[in-house]
């Protein structure tokens, strides 16, 4: 079943503030194997003008996805969920995304398509600070496969 289109332009609360700690840029930045060391020591961020150690540019995708989970268990959207798959992700930043960082994302559904039976979901998730300062933005598609015809 297609998704209503009257979603576009929906924006869904902002998430409580995630507080962004060293030791999880540290984590993630090993797991997607970057060494860069302005992610693990303070004096190396520094030395590039940043306050603390910086956050790889993907590492906000795990907060943004999270926040995207408005969206998606929003019951009067009706995706089914157990047909998703992740389709495309973006990011756009204003600064890096710092250690001690508080941030928020609020998520606005920017497109409802079908194309082949398939529903795509584009959502778009703007991240601020504790301040208010908008850090990035970040763009997320969903497809819901066609359900198989038995």
């Amino acid at each position: 079943m297609a998704l209503d289109q009257s979603f576009v332009g929906r924006t869904y609360p902002p998430t409580d503030p995630y507080e962004v700690g060293r030791e999880k840029i540290r984590e993630f930045a090993e797991a997607v194997g970057d060494a860069n060391p302005a992610y693990t020591d303070p004096e190396a961020a520094k030395a590039l003008g940043h306050p603390d150690v910086i956050a790889p540019p993907t590492f906000v995708f795990s907060i943004t996805f999270k926040a995207a989970g408005q969206v998606v268990q929003d019951p009067q959207l009706g995706l089914d969920y157990t047909r998703v798959v992740h389709g495309d992700q973006k990011f756009v930043y204003v600064r890096p995304v710092r250690a001690g960082d508080r941030l928020t994302v609020t998520s606005t559904i920017e497109a409802v398509k079908s194309m082949a039976g398939n529903d795509i979901l584009d959502i778009r998730g703007e991240v601020h600070d504790e301040a208010g300062e908008h850090v990035v933005t970040a763009w997320t598609k969903l497809v819901a496969r066609a359900a198989e015809e038995n």
